[in-house]
């Protein structure tokens, strides 16, 4: 009869439990077997079992033959090694020191699997650590960056806004200077021709000492020579006026330039500068023409004032001869 050495299934469902069992090789899994030898808890994490170690020697000493699984459980005992030395018809006393090696070594090689599962474990958990930590540092750095594209975008805007408020603020700043700088020359040089016109319309200014003398003998002159003196000073006096006019003409017509180059926008500020040079030019001009005139007009006066003294001394030496 071939004998088998195998697992026989027992429990309920979900639950398995084995007997390792001898039996018929012919017989089904569940069926009756010859000898317990016995069993097997595959649920239990350390995988438990327990073997009759004298009887499995028996019945593989009368040819029965193990499973696979029935061999693992050999391997796990010491079995197989032990029935590999009596194969080799060693004596008790040397496989027993053979097994107490084995012993020793299988206690070694199971601290070394214990110690690399934990240092497995350990590292599955560091790895997992460390990338929750990467991730919460990404998520950190993605939230900074997003708030630093929101701070430069708003501190962009606000440097606009700042800008645009210090150029709309600087523009009419800057040029409004210039005009009242432009205006004020303006007024100072209008102030100097007045002050040569005022000069040059007084009858002492610019005269010497003989022609104040003859003016002062003119006036001391008889009664019928001072009518035509009058009538010089008359047109003396109207001539300083009509003078006295025009330099007041020229500065309300310059008044108005800069009237209207402060009422000018700040934008048009080439405008204003070509309308401020056109009327300097044009006071320029006005004031020589003003001065040509009243210098004109005073030699005239010299002229009228010589003949007139000579008239006169001509007359006194005709009374003194007579």
């Amino acid at each position: 009869m071939a004998t088998k050495i195998r697992l026989k299934r027992i429990g309920r469902r979900n639950r398995p439990f084995y007997r390792v069992v001898v039996m018929d090789s012919r017989n089904r899994r569940d069926g009756a077997a010859i000898e317990e030898l016995g069993w097997f808890n595959p649920i239990e994490a350390d995988k438990s079992y327990k073997l009759d170690e004298d009887r499995f020697l028996h019945w593989l000493k009368e040819g029965a033959q193990p499973s696979e699984a029935a061999h693992g459980l050999m391997k796990r005992s010491g079995l197989a090694h032990r029935w590999h030395l009596t194969q080799q018809g060693l004596d008790e006393k040397t496989i027993e020191k053979e097994m107490k090696k084995w012993v020793l070594i299988r206690e070694e090689t199971l601290k070394n699997r214990s110690e690399k599962a934990t240092k497995k474990a350990e590292k599955a958990e560091e790895k997992v650590k460390a990338a929750a930590a990467e991730a919460a540092v990404e998520e950190v750095v993605e939230e900074a960056a997003a708030a630093e594209k929101d701070g430069t975008v708003e501190e962009a805007v606000a440097e606009e806004e700042v800008s645009a408020e210090k150029s709309t603020d600087e523009t009419p700043a800057e040029e409004t200077p210039e005009v009242e700088e432009t205006a004020s020359e303006e007024e100072v040089a209008v102030e100097e021709t007045t002050e040569e016109a005022e000069k040059e319309d007084t009858p002492e200014a610019g005269k010497t000492e003989e022609e104040v003398k003859e003016d002062v003998a003119v006036e001391d002159a008889p009664a019928e020579d001072d009518a035509k003196p009058e009538e010089s000073a008359s047109e003396e006096k109207e001539e300083g006026a009509k003078a006295e006019e025009k330099v007041e003409e020229i500065p309300a017509e310059e008044d108005m330039a800069v009237e209207s180059t402060d009422e000018a926008p700040a934008e048009e500020t080439p405008e204003v500068e070509e309308s401020v040079e056109e009327t300097a030019s044009e006071e320029e001009v006005a004031v020589e023409e003003a001065t040509e005139e009243a210098e004109k007009e005073d030699a005239s006066e010299e002229q009228k004032t010589e003949e007139k003294a000579a008239e006169d001394d001509g007359k006194d030496e005709k009374s003194e001869e007579k």
